[in-house]
């Protein structure tokens, strides 16, 4: 038996309770084995409903393995998922598209539907970006604003495919609005949301974070020293009840940058200044070199200087699919009440 095999077995092991709970609650979206921390790193394999999807980040899995690891997941769940392979161990991450390895069945290359808290979302094995359609690690905040959101405005910032937005029209929010740059990642929160055809219509605002939140937060639009102020959507004033920060690492435009280790109050304080009094901010950190205690104490320091002290907060860790030896997942999740 193979290292990765036998790290794969245990790995499964240790989720067989985990298991049972998520497909109780109507989840078959999550991840089988963690590499990182589970003794492989730079490989992972995640369930998407029907699909397993597996990628490797440092260096290409042979074939005879990526088989073997296929057949002890769909052995140990006993049921077939449909296998599609993604090697991303060249520059930046990006997929080697000419499938060397391994070439998905066109089957699996189909549109598909996976479930998570009940609800639909559309999963593409292969698709023109890089990422999986569903962010498995932030499955507990989707989860937490599903159970928080009754009655509440919600804004769903960097929205990605609007899952957080989803989690919110379930649970009974009176408005949700989704606000990405991408157009192609809410038309993908557009089918999300017809896929579940019993929640209320949700908004969808295709704009550069920078503009859109300086707006609802009644501040100044600037651009970026030398470029143009670009078009964008203009928008009213006003606060939600509930906010979602969840934004990429890194990220540049003509109105501001995205930098997570840097410069995270320039992301956060529109934020707050969105929320409501007595609302809710709910903000991620995706750096792994970021540690919780620090970025914790410059959140609640920077809310304080804008005259907007924290009532109470609470850390969110993900599941238990992902695993963190040194208590510090590379996602940090922050519940704030003002």
């Amino acid at each position: 038996m193979s290292s990765i095999n036998q790290a794969l077995r245990a790995a499964l092991a240790q989720r067989q309770d985990l298991l049972g709970e998520l497909h109780e609650q109507g989840t078959d979206c999550y991840r089988l084995f963690h590499g990182s921390q589970e003794g492989a790193p730079g490989l992972t394999a995640d369930r998407y409903g029907p699909q397993l999807l597996v990628q490797s980040f440092h260096q290409t899995l042979e074939r005879d393995a990526l088989l073997d690891l296929h057949a002890t997941i769909q052995q140990q769940l006993g049921q077939e998922l449909q296998l599609v392979y993604n090697d991303r161990s060249q520059g930046n991450s990006r997929i080697d598209r000419s499938d060397p390895v391994y070439q998905a069945e066109p089957a699996a290359l189909e549109d598909q539907i996976g479930h998570e808290w009940g609800l639909n979302y559309r999963v593409r094995g292969r698709h023109p970006g890089q990422d999986p359609l569903l962010f498995l690690d932030l499955r507990n905040a989707r989860g937490w604003v599903k159970a928080h959101s009754a009655g509440k405005s919600v804004l769903n910032l960097f929205a990605y495919t609007c899952g957080v937005g989803l989690c919110a029209a379930a649970g009974g929010a009176s408005e949700v609005v989704n606000l990405d740059f991408a157009e192609g990642n809410l038309a993908v929160g557009r089918e999300n949301g017809l896929l579940n055809p019993q929640l209320p219509p949700m908004q969808f605002i295709q704009s550069d974070y920078f503009p859109a939140i300086r707006q609802l937060a009644g501040l100044p639009i600037s651009a970026r020293r030398g470029h143009k102020l670009p078009h964008y959507p203009r928008l009213a004033q006003r606060q939600f009840d509930l906010v979602l920060l969840d934004p990429p690492a890194w990220a540049k435009s003509a109105f501001g940058t995205v930098d997570l280790q840097r410069d995270y109050q320039s992301l956060l304080k529109p934020a707050i200044l969105a929320t409501a009094a007595n609302g809710t901010l709910i903000c991620c950190n995706n750096l792994a070199r970021v540690a919780m205690d620090d970025w914790r104490e410059q959140v609640l320091r920077c809310a304080e200087k804008l005259g907007r002290p924290v009532r109470d907060w609470q850390v969110l860790p993900p599941a238990a699919d992902f695993p963190s030896h040194d208590g510090q997942p590379p996602l940090k999740t922050l519940i704030l009440h003002f």
